[in-house]
C-alpha cells in the first residue's frame, strides 16, 4: 500500500513531487523519497518517516531537473529499516530509479535467478530492487548498440511481466532517456496519468491515484491499463503500449474499502461512490439481521467508514451522530508492529463523546474488522461512555486470508474471522450484534459505481488469489517467515547452488 508519482515537466519537479507525496501520504507513513533527473544525473534523498519530516530545505535544493519520481512507504515485504527506503537505483545500464507499489509473490525465486543466471546483486531484502534488476537486465538484453528507442523499453516490460508475479505498479526514470511507468497484467494496483498543458508544452504526472493529479493541478485523462506500459521520452513526448499477453482488470477491493481516499477516482469508479453504496447494501442486509427498533442511533468509526455510514443511517431512517473523535497525528493500527502497541494507540487515536452514548443502543459502522483489537477497544469505550447497547458493522465482509499483493495483512492466525463464525467474532469484540458485508454486496458496490467493473482481487475475504501461484504451502511459508523473522538466506543458496553447478561442471 504504497504511494507512487512520477513527474515530466518544464519546470523544476521536486517541489511538485513534494506535494503530491503530501497527497498521498495515507498510503504509506513509514517512509519516503523523491528522486530527480538533471542532465542525465541522479539526485536522491530518502529516509524513514513522514514526508514532511524527511525533506528539508537543503534536501530540496540538491533535488534538482525537470523530471523525477518519488515515493512514500510502509513495509509490505523486507523490513522498516532505512536502507529499504525507495526510489531505489541501479548504475546499468544507463542508469536507472525505480519506485514500486504492491508485492512480487514470486521475488525470492526471482532474487535467486538474478545471481545465478543473470549476475546482479539484490544489496536488500526489498522486492522492490528486485523489481529494479529484472527490469534493468530485461532493458539490457533488449537494448541493441548504445540508444534506447521505445520498442526496446516496451519489449523490456514485455518479458518482465512474464517473469514477475504479484500485484504491482511502478514509477521509473532511465538517465538522460525518459520515465517510464507500467501495471501489473492484472490492474490489481492503481495507476494513473494526468496531463497539463502549458504554454511551453506537454508536462505528465503518474501516480497512485487521482486525486495526486487534480491536487498537483494536473488534468486527469484516463489509468493506466493492466499490463500497460507509458514512456514519456527526453523530448517530452508520449508513448504506450499494451506489454502483457491476457491482461485483464481485477482491481482491489479493499482499495474502495479502505486504501484509498475518498475523493480518488479508480478505474473509473469514484471511491466516495463505493462507499455509499457500501452503507446502503448493508443497511439493507442489518434490516434482515436486526430486529426494528434496536437502533437509536448510527456513528462511524472515523474517517474511511464515514460515506457508508452515513448512508446507511439515511436508508435505516435512523439518527446519524459523530460519536468519536480522531486524533489524525495517529497511524493507522492494523499495521503497527506490536498487539500493546495497537490497543494503546486506539484509545490515542479516538475519543468518545459520552453523551452521544449515554442509554442509547448504538450502531458503530467501520470500514473493516482485520485484527479484531480495534474493535473490542472501540466497543469497550462505547459502553464506558454509557451505552446501552452496542451493535457493530463492518462495510466490508470478514477478514480470513492474507493480502499478499502489498497490503500488509497479518497471519491467518492473527486475523480474528479465520476460524470462527460471526457470532464467535462479535462475542471477542464484546459487541451485542455484529454485521458484516456480503461479498457480492461489496464487489456489487463497485460495480454499480462503474458496471464496467465486473473482476476483483478479493483474496483477504474469499481466498482466491487471481496470479495463480498462491497456495497453502506459500501461506505457511509467508506465515513461518512472519512469526520467525530473520535474514532470509536466498542469496547464500544461490551461491551455494552455484559451486555445486562448477564442481558438477568440472567434475
Amino acid at each position: 500500500m504504497c504511494g507512487i508519482v512520477g513527474v515530466v515537466s518544464h519546470q523544476p519537479v521536486n517541489q511538485i513531487l513534494y506535494d503530491a507525496l503530501l497527497l498521498l501520504q495515507h498510503r504509506g507513513q513509514d517512509a519516503a523519497g523523491i528522486a530527480t533527473n538533471h542532465s542525465s544525473m541522479f539526485s536522491m534523498h530518502k529516509a524513514n518517516g513522514l514526508v514532511r519530516d524527511v525533506f528539508r530545505t537543503r534536501n530540496m535544493r540538491s533535488l534538482q531537473g525537470n523530471s523525477g519520481i518519488g515515493h512514500c512507504r510502509y513495509p509490505t515485504a523486507g523490513s522498516s529499516s532505512e536502507e529499504e527506503a525507495q526510489p531505489f537505483y541501479v548504475n546499468a545500464p544507463f542508469g536507472i530509479t525505480l519506485a514500486h507499489n504492491g508485492n512480487l509473490t514470486n521475488w525470492e525465486q526471482l532474487k535467486q535467478d538474478m545471481f545465478l543466471n543473470d549476475r546482479r546483486h539484490i544489496n536488500t531484502d526489498s522486492d522492490s530492487e528486485v523489481l529494479l534488476n529484472v527490469l534493468a537486465h530485461e532493458i539490457q538484453t533488449a537494448t541493441t548498440g548504445l540508444m534506447l528507442d521505445p520498442d526496446a523499453i516496451f519489449k523490456a516490460v514485455t518479458v518482465l511481466h512474464r517473469r514477475v508475479k504479484g500485484g504491482y505498479a511502478a514509477v521509473a526514470q532511465i538517465a538522460g532517456v525518459g520515465l517510464l511507468a507500467f501495471r501489473d497484467p492484472n490492474g490489481i494496483r492503481p495507476l494513473c496519468l494526468g496531463i497539463n498543458e502549458t504554454e511551453q508544452g506537454n508536462e505528465y504526472l503518474i501516480a497512485s491515484e487521482s486525486v495526486a493529479l487534480e491536487g498537483m493541478g494536473f488534468r486527469f485523462v484516463r489509468d493506466v491499463a493492466p499490463g500497460e506500459a507509458i514512456f514519456i521520452d527526453a523530448d517530452k513526448q508520449l508513448h504506450s503500449r499494451q506489454c502483457a499477453d491476457n491482461p485483464k482488470l481485477n482491481p482491489c477491493v479493499f482499495e474502495f474499502v479502505y486504501l484509498a481516499r475518498p475523493d480518488s477516482v479508480i478505474d473509473g469508479a469514484s471511491v466516495y461512490a463505493t462507499r455509499l453504496k457500501m452503507g446502503e447494501y448493508l443497511a439493507d442486509k442489518i434490516k434482515r439481521e436486526i430486529p426494528e427498533g434496536e437502533i437509536d442511533v448510527v456513528m462511524p468509526i472515523p474517517d474511511s467508514s464515514r460515506p457508508a455510514a452515513i448512508q446507511l443511517a439515511l436508508r435505516l431512517g435512523v439518527e446519524y451522530r459523530e460519536g468519536f473523535i480522531k486524533n489524525r497525528y495517529i497511524g493507522r493500527t492494523f499495521i503497527m508492529p506490536g498487539q500493546a502497541a495497537r490497543k494503546k494507540s486506539v484509545r490515542q487515536k479516538l475519543n468518545a463523546i459520552p453523551h452521544e452514548f449515554k442509554g442509547k443502543n448504538v450502531l458503530l459502522v467501520d470500514d473493516s474488522i482485520v485484527r479484531g483489537t480495534t474493535s473490542r477497544e472501540i466497543v469497550q469505550m462505547a459502553r464506558d461512555s454509557g451505552a446501552k447497547k452496542v451493535i457493530f458493522a463492518s462495510a466490508a465482509p470478514p477478514v480470513i486470508y492474507p493480502n499478499v499483493y502489498g497490503i500488509d495483512m497479518p497471519t491467518r492466525d492473527e486475523l480474528i474471522a479465520y476460524g470462527r463464525t460471526t457470532e464467535e467474532v462479535c462475542k471477542e469484540i464484546t459487541a451485542d450484534y455484529l454485521v458484516y458485508q456480503d461479498i457480492d454486496a461489496l464487489k456489487k458496490s463497485i460495480s454499480d459505481v462503474n458496471p464496467a467493473l465486473t473482476e476483483f482481487e478479493a483474496s483477504c475475504f474469499d481466498g482466491i488469489y487471481i496470479t495463480g501461484d498462491v497456495s497453502p504451502d506459500y501461506l505457511d511459508k509467508l506465515e513461518h517467515a512472519r512469526h520467525n523473522p530473520k535474514k532470509p538466506v536466498a542469496e547464500d543458496t544461490a551461491r551455494t547452488q552455484l559451486n555445486l553447478n562448477a564442481a558438477t561442471t568440472e567434475g
